[in-house]
C-alpha cells in the first residue's frame, strides 16, 4: 500500500453514548500485515474503536477505511446491509466470549458462514475447515461439540472460525481474558503463528508481556484518546506521557 492510502485509515473517529463521549477524534493508520496492540486501562475506548472498524458499534462521527472501501457508509438500510456483510466478510473478529453455537459441532460451527456467503460445496468446506483446526491446533476435536471443549479450545475455534471466511485483517478484542491462566498461552500461540504469516492484526490486550513480544506497534489509549504510540520498546521501556507511564508501572510487574 502506498502512504497516502493505509490498509486501515481510522479518520477523526468519535463515539458518543449519550453524553459520554468515547472515543475523540481518533486517527490511526495500520499497514498491511503490520500487528497492532491497543492497551490501556478499562473504559478507555479500546473495545469500542475496535468494535468501530467492522461498524459494531457504528461512529457518532468520523470515517473507517479498509483499503480503498468506506466501512461506515451512510446508506438506505437494504443497502448498507448488503455492503457491511460484503465488508465483514473482509474483517475476522474474536471476541472475549466464544459465542459458538452450541447445538452445533466444531465442523459445523466453522462451515456456517463460508458455505452460506460464499456457497462453497461440502467438499470445499470439509477442506477449508481441516485446515483451519490444523493451523489452530484441533484437527482431532473436529465433530466434538463446545461443551466438551475447554474455555482455550473454545477460543481457537472461534479463531479459526473467522479465519474461515480468509479475511484480511483480524481483529481481537481481550481474546484470553475470560480464559483460566493455564489456558491463556494456548491461544496467544495460534496468535503468535498468525503474526508469523504477517497477517493484518489488532489485538485489544490486557497481556503486557504479549504486546510487548509479539506486536509492532503499541497503541496506549486512556480516556478516548490515543494518549501515545510506538514500537514497543519504545513504549514498554522508555514512554513519554505521564499517563502511560503510570498505567504500565502498575500493570508491568502484576
Amino acid at each position: 500500500m502506498t502512504k497516502e492510502q493505509p490498509f486501515i485509515d481510522v479518520r477523526h473517529a468519535q463515539k458518543k453514548f449519550g453524553a459520554l463521549e468515547v472515543l475523540k477524534d481518533i486517527n490511526l493508520q495500520v499497514e498491511k500485515g503490520q500487528i497492532v496492540a491497543i492497551i490501556g486501562p478499562s473504559g478507555s475506548g479500546k473495545s469500542t474503536l475496535l468494535r468501530a472498524i467492522n461498524d459494531l458499534d457504528p461512529l457518532t462521527s468520523g470515517e473507517i477505511w479498509l483499503e480503498d472501501k468506506q466501512v461506515n457508509k451512510d446508506l438506505p438500510h437494504r443497502q448498507y446491509e448488503k455492503h457491511i456483510n460484503t465488508v465483514r466478510q473482509e474483517i475476522g473478529m474474536v471476541f472475549q466470549h466464544f459465542n459458538l453455537f452450541p447445538h452445533l459441532t466444531v465442523r459445523q460451527n466453522i462451515t456456517l458462514a463460508p458455505k452460506m456467503l460464499k456457497d462453497i460445496s461440502d467438499d470445499e468446506a470439509n477442506q477449508l475447515v481441516e485446515e483451519q483446526l490444523a493451523k489452530v491446533g484441533l484437527s482431532e476435536r473436529i465433530d466434538f461439540y463446545p461443551s466438551q471443549l475447554s474455555g482455550g479450545q473454545k477460543q481457537r475455534v472461534a479463531i479459526a472460525r473467522a479465519l474461515a471466511m480468509k479475511p484480511k485483517v483480524m481483529l481481537f478484542d481481550e481474546a484470553t481474558s475470560a480464559l483460566d491462566p493455564e489456558l491463556v498461552e494456548e491461544v496467544n500461540l495460534v496468535m503468535k503463528s498468525l503474526a508469523a504469516e504477517h497477517m493484518t492484526m489488532i489485538i485489544v490486550t490486557h497481556e503486557m508481556t504479549f504486546a510487548e513480544s509479539v506486536c509492532d506497534r503499541v497503541i496506549f489509549m486512556d480516556e478516548g484518546v490515543v494518549v501515545e504510540e510506538g514500537p514497543p520498546d519504545v513504549i514498554f521501556k522508555n514512554p513519554q506521557n505521564e499517563r502511560t507511564k503510570n498505567f504500565l508501572r502498575k500493570h508491568l510487574n502484576g
